[in-house]
C-alpha cells in the first residue's frame, strides 16, 4: 500500500498529522538535515576566519551564498541528500558531499571545499543539530502552546473564583472550595513546570572523535581549538559550550529537558482526570457540536473525549520521555550508537505532548458550568461545617469538640436544621453562635476566591 495518512503506522503522521504541522519541519529527518547543513556552514565560515594560511577569509558574498542555502533549504534539498546517502550509507557524510557538490562552480567557494567538515566527527554535527532542533521546538512551539493553555486556565480561574463547590478528598465529601481555586491550582503548577522547561540550558560540543581535538591539533598545532569551538557553539549557533565530553555530548541537558516536559505533562494528566471527574459529577456540561456522535449505539452520550485524548497522549509522551531521559546519558566507553536511533524519536515524544496540550485546550473551550448541580451538592452537605464548628469549639475551650462532631456527623447526612440545633446546644458566646448560624456550605470556602483571582 502506498504511504498515506490512512496507512502510516504512527497516528502522528496519520490521523493527527494536521495538528503537528508546526513540529514537523523542526523535529523530522528533514529538520535534522536542515540543522546539519546549518552547522556545517557555520563551522566552514568560522574556519575561514581562523587565520589558517591555507584558508583565506571568505568574501561577504560567499558567506551570504552559503547561508542562503540554509535559509532556503527545502524538501528538494533533503531529497538530494537522501539520494547521496544511498551510496554513502552515512547520513552526515551525505550532507558533507551535498555541500561540496553545491560549491562546485562557485569561484569563491570551490577552492576550499575540503574544509567542509574539517576535523569534525559526525557527532560534532549531530549534537549541535539536535540541540538546535530541540531549542526551536521548545521555544517556537511547545512553550507558546503551554502559555496559551496557561492563559486559558488563568482566565477560567478568575471567572469561576466565586463558584463554591464541595471538596472531595479521597473521593468523599470534604470542606468546600471554589471551582476557580481548583483551576488556579493547576495554573500555578503549570507555570512552575513551564519555568523549568524554559530554564534548561542546551549544551553542545565541537571537539572531535573522542573529545580531545586530536585531528585539529595534528592539522594546526599552535591554534587554540577549544576557544575556537566555544566561539562557534556559543556565538554562531547560540548554544552553551560543553568542554568535557567523549565523542558524544553526554545528553544530560536533554534528560533535564525531557524530565521537565514530563513533569508538565503529569500536571496536565492530573487536571485531565479531574476535569473528566467533574464532568461525570455534572459540575461541567459540554457544548454540543452539530453532527457529532458520542456513541455508536447510545444516542444520548456526550463523552469527555478531549480530556481522555489528552490523558492518553500525555501518558504516551511520558513513556517515551522517560526512556529518552534514562537512556541518552548512558553510552559505552567513548561512544556507542544506541543514542542515534533513540534520538530519532524526539519528535514522537514531543508530538504526543503537543497533541495532549491541543486536546486539553479544545476540551476547556467546550465546558459550561452547571451551577444548579454544584449548588445542590453543597445544599446536601451540611456535614462539611463540622470542621468549622469543632474548630470554634476548640478556640473556646469546649470539651471534646472533635469527638462531639464526629458522633454527630461521621457517615451521616446532616441538614441545616440538625447542624443549627447542635450549635444552639453549645456553650458559646452569642456572637460566635450567630456567626456559625450564618455559615452555610456555600459560604465556607476560606480565601479560595481570593487565591483564585490572585
Amino acid at each position: 500500500m502506498p504511504p498515506s495518512p490512512l496507512t502510516n503506522l504512527s497516528p502522528l503522521d496519520g490521523r493527527y498529522a494536521a495538528k503537528l504541522d508546526a513540529l514537523r519541519p523542526l523535529l523530522s529527518e528533514y529538520g535534522l538535515m536542515h540543522r546539519r547543513v546549518q552547522v556545517e556552514v557555520e563551522w566552514f565560515v568560522a574556519l575561514s576566519d581562523a587565520g589558517m594560511p591555507e584558508f583565506a577569509p571568505l568574501p561577504a558574498a560567499a558567506r551570504a551564498r552559503l547561508r542562503s542555502w540554509v535559509a532556503q533549504f527545502g524538501e528538494h534539498d533533503a531529497l538530494a541528500i537522501k539520494n547521496i546517502e544511498r551510496t554513502t550509507n552515512h547520513d552526515v557524510k551525505a550532507v558533507e558531499y551535498w555541500l561540496k557538490d553545491r560549491m562546485q562552480g562557485e569561484p569563491a567557494l570551490e577552492p576550499w571545499r575540503e574544509f567542509v567538515h574539517f576535523a569534525c566527527t559526525s557527532e560534532d554535527i549531530n549534537n549541535t543539530s539536535h540541540a538546535l532542533m530541540l531549542v526551536a521546538a521548545r521555544d517556537q512551539v511547545l512553550l507558546p502552546a503551554l502559555d496559551k493553555l496557561h492563559a486559558a486556565l488563568t482566565s477560567m480561574a478568575h471567572e469561576l473564583a466565586d463558584v463554591a463547590m464541595v471538596g472531595r478528598t479521597h473521593g468523599q465529601t470534604a470542606s468546600p472550595t471554589t471551582l476557580g481555586k481548583e483551576v488556579a491550582n493547576v495554573a500555578a503548577r503549570l507555570a512552575r513546570a513551564r519555568q523549568r522547561i524554559a530554564a534548561v540550558q542546551p549544551l553542545a560540543k565541537m571537539n572531535g572523535a573522542v573529545g580531545n581535538y586530536n585531528a585539529h591539533v595534528a592539522a594546526w598545532p599552535g591554534f587554540d581549538w577549544e576557544a575556537f569551538a566555544r566561539r562557534v557553539v556559543e556565538q554562531q549557533l547560540g548554544l552553551a559550550f560543553n568542554a568535557y565530553t567523549t565523542q558524544i555530548e553526554p545528553h544530560d541537558w536533554m534528560a533535564e529537558l525531557f524530565d521537565a516536559l514530563a513533569r508538565a505533562n503529569t500536571v496536565l494528566i492530573d487536571w485531565s482526570r479531574d476535569a473528566w471527574g467533574y464532568i461525570s459529577l455534572g459540575y461541567f456540561s459540554q457544548r454540543l457540536a452539530a453532527g457529532e456522535v458520542g456513541s455508536s449505539t447510545m444516542p444520548h452520550k456526550v463523552n469527555p473525549i478531549d480530556f481522555e485524548n489528552a490523558e492518553g497522549n500525555f501518558g504516551l509522551a511520558n513513556a517515551l520521555l522517560a526512556h529518552l531521559s534514562a537512556k541518552l546519558p548512558i553510552s559505552r566507553w567513548q561512544r556507542d550508537l544506541t543514542d542515534s536511533t533513540v534520538l530519532r524519536n524526539m519528535g514522537v515524544a514531543l508530538g504526543h505532548t503537543l497533541l495532549g496540550v491541543d486536546s486539553l485546550q479544545r476540551g476547556l473551550t467546550k465546558l459550561e458550568v452547571n451551577r444548579a448541580e454544584i449548588d445542590a451538592d453543597l445544599d446536601g452537605a451540611w456535614e462539611v461545617l463540622a470542621e468549622a464548628v469543632q474548630t470554634v469549639m476548640r478556640r473556646h475551650g469546649l470539651p471534646e469538640p472533635y469527638e462531639q462532631l464526629k458522633a454527630l456527623t461521621r457517615g451521616k447526612a446532616i441538614d441545616a436544621t440538625a447542624m443549627r440545633a447542635f450549635i444552639d446546644s453549645l456553650a458559646l458566646p452569642a456572637p460566635e453562635k450567630a456567626r456559625l448560624h450564618a455559615l452555610t456550605p456555600k459560604g465556607y470556602t476560606g480565601i479560595a476566591a481570593a487565591l483564585a483571582r490572585r
